[in-house]
């Protein structure tokens, strides 16, 4: 079910100055989504490519309330991975799935308390 480690997600508060850290340590920005919330404030995620073309990447989020690391996970089909994974009472979720700009999106806390987003198509 599980094909590839997307990326790790970090929470920043001054996403600038992260990104310009993170430059500074060899990574390049691939791509950037703002989203506004019902107050106003305008959040970013922006993703980072390593030099090595196979890794995975390196995401940094100022979202104000999910100050947390996310660990992202691709597989094929977010809604299928959901109904399978739906199976183990042990799984809580914590958001079904959603539509995005690139597929869908779920996030699930594992038995062992980590939590994990599936995303995919």
């Amino acid at each position: 079910m599980f094909k590839k480690l997307e990326c790790v997600c970090i929470h920043t508060i001054e996403i600038e100055k992260s990104l310009t850290f993170y430059n500074a340590m060899g990574l390049t920005e691939s791509w950037k989504i703002e989203r506004a919330l019902e107050d106003g404030f305008v959040w970013k995620i922006i993703g980072l490519k390593f030099p090595m073309k196979d890794s995975s990447e390196l995401v940094l989020s100022n979202h104000p309330d999910n100050k947390f690391t996310e660990v992202e996970i691709l597989v094929e089909d977010v809604i299928e991975a959901h109904n399978e994974l739906s199976k183990n009472e042990e799984i809580q979720w914590i958001r079904t799935p959603f539509a995005t700009e690139s597929g869908h999106v779920a996030v699930f806390e594992a038995p062992d308390g980590n939590v994990f987003v599936l995303v995919g198509k």
